[in-house]
């Protein structure tokens, strides 16, 4: 399977999409102004601890306020915190024993939010996750800095490998080494898969990196004001780079010049190797044309997505999940019934994975497959699911197929997805997904209009409408004036203007001419 990286550069945006065969698989989008914070270390300060939420928010600078729950505050971030720097020249194996603590010791002695920091209070803090629609940030102490190979968490001493290393010699080989760098240090370590088969050195050269790193950003906190930006994650090209090159694709193709040459010297510091895997495409067509992605972009916004075979999904965003159901559709079937919703289920599992995949849906999601009577027919379609997910890059949970035929899933979200990036709520149901139909305002118009009479002096009445429901007054409904006329003893005039909203209208009193 070939894959690329494909980055389309302009003033105003980034994008950055993962293609799997020419086809795109994830989308990434950066727009000027509102860079995701995802991974940004602030100096904030807590403006309010609920003790009944076991949460508290803290302002670091954004337009919202940050929130962190209990098991996201490590204590030695907040208590005498000057005392706990980590860097070179304050290692100490004593430090390691007797002052760290991570989450799950804090998880295991039943913390109180308000034993752990207090209002007012200054605090280092990682957003972990960015702010979504009306929901602020979500941050946390427990501090990670990635690297090409490794993740250093200072708050942590644990050294874990990454599962997708799955040879058990090369897991060890690797937990030896970082175990043997960091002896005299009470950091922890994540080994990424980019480690495989890298020699000591550059382990070595990438834990030194990022020590320094994180001694840099300890004294930015003693120095800089509150709230305040402490370390910014790199832009979208190069997290590209660190986090999707050789272990996501083989290849990375990008139309600007400029970011061409940042990515080659990024390269050139962290894994010159990798030089020759990078391109700079030059043709007359946009990039994203010239690889059919923006095809594929404008499906991935729809709420119906039909199927090869005649059936469609339709997914739905609610406030609490996201919802999934899929429907036969066109497709009618060769054989038998059963024959017929296991095939339109199969495929509309490709087309779910896909589609969860390239939107970044998150959280809890609720599928409605078709009905199945055999139990055969569900554990297929649930292993086809779970298949559908390996390639996930975010964690997944999916649970079996229910009784009433529903699978529950839960897919980690750390951003917005796309139909929220990429759309607003509509102007005409602010997003309820729905309008007040033509009937609906037709028979609204019948009685403003018996109340408004009451009080008329005139002999006529103009009615300002939009001219779709002009064109129903006319039409299906065009008994409603003539016996209003007859009612309230004047004429009435029908005046379509577009500039008028499908649920507006105006009644306007005139006299006879």
């Amino acid at each position: 399977m070939s894959k690329k990286i494909i980055i389309n550069v302009a003033d105003h945006e980034t994008r950055v999409a993962l293609a799997e065969d020419e086809t795109i698989v994830e989308l990434f989008i950066e727009r000027k102004g509102s860079r995701d914070s995802t991974g940004n270390i602030y100096k904030g300060r807590v403006q309010r601890v609920l003790p009944g939420m076991q949460a508290a928010f803290v302002d670091i600078g954004l337009n919202q306020a940050a929130f962190i729950y209990v098991d996201d505050v490590v204590r030695d971030n907040h208590s005498d915190f000057e005392g706990h720097f980590v860097c070179d020249e304050a290692e100490d194996e004593d430090f390691a024993v007797e002052g760290r603590q991570t989450s799950t010791d804090l998880q295991e002695k039943k913390d109180n939010i308000e034993d752990l920091i207090s209002e007012g209070q200054e605090v280092l803090v990682q957003v972990s996750k960015s702010p979504i629609g009306t929901k602020g940030a979500r941050i946390t102490s427990n501090i990670s800095l990635p690297g090409r190979f490794l993740v250093l968490m200072p708050t942590s001493s644990h050294i874990g490998i990454s599962r997708r290393i799955e040879d058990e010699t090369e897991r060890q080989r690797l937990k030896t080494i970082v175990s043997d760098l960091s002896s005299n240090s009470p950091m922890g370590y994540i080994v990424r898969t980019a480690a495989e088969g890298v020699q000591k050195e550059k382990v070595a050269y990438g834990m030194g990196f990022l020590k320094n790193l994180w001694c840099n950003i300890q004294k930015k906190y003693q120095t800089a004001a509150t709230p305040s930006l402490l370390h910014q994650e790199l832009n979208l090209s190069l997290r590209a780079v660190r986090d999707l090159l050789l272990q996501e694709a083989e290849t990375l193709v990008i139309d600007s010049g400029k970011d061409f040459a940042s990515v080659l010297a990024f390269l050139d510091t962290f894994n010159p190797s990798l030089k020759d895997s990078v391109e700079l495409y030059e043709g007359s067509e946009p990039i994203f044309d010239a690889y059919n992605l923006e095809g594929d972009i404008s499906r991935a916004l729809k709420r119906k997505v039909w199927l090869k075979s005649g059936g469609y999904i339709v997914i739905e965003h609610t406030e609490a999940l996201v919802a999934i159901d899929v429907n036969t559709g066109r497709y009618v079937g060769k054989y038998n019934l059963e024959e017929t919703i296991l095939k339109t289920n199969l495929e509309a599992v490709k087309e779910i994975g896909y589609q969860v995949r390239l939107r970044d849906i998150g959280g809890i999601i609720i599928i409605d497959f078709i009905d199945m009577e055999k139990k055969s027919n569900q554990e297929k379609v649930f292993s086809a699911l779970s298949e559908a997910f390996t390639k996930d890059r975010s964690k997944t949970h999916i649970l079996p197929i229910s009784e009433m035929g529903l699978i529950q899933m839960t897919r980690k979200r750390t951003r917005k997805p796309l139909t929220r990036l990429l759309c607003d709520p509509c102007p005409y149901c602010d997003g309820e997904g729905y309008i007040i139909s033509k009937k609906t305002v037709c028979y609204t118009i019948y009685r403003e209009v018996l109340r408004y009479a009451a009080d008329m002096t005139g002999s006529r009445l103009t009615l300002r409408v939009n001219p779709e429901v002009a064109e129903f007054l006319h039409g299906e409904e065009n008994h409603l004036i003539p016996g209003l006329e007859k009612r309230i003893g004047k004429q009435i005039v029908i005046y379509p203007d577009s500039r008028y909203h499908m649920e507006a209208f105006d009644i306007i009193e005139s006299a006879q001419d």
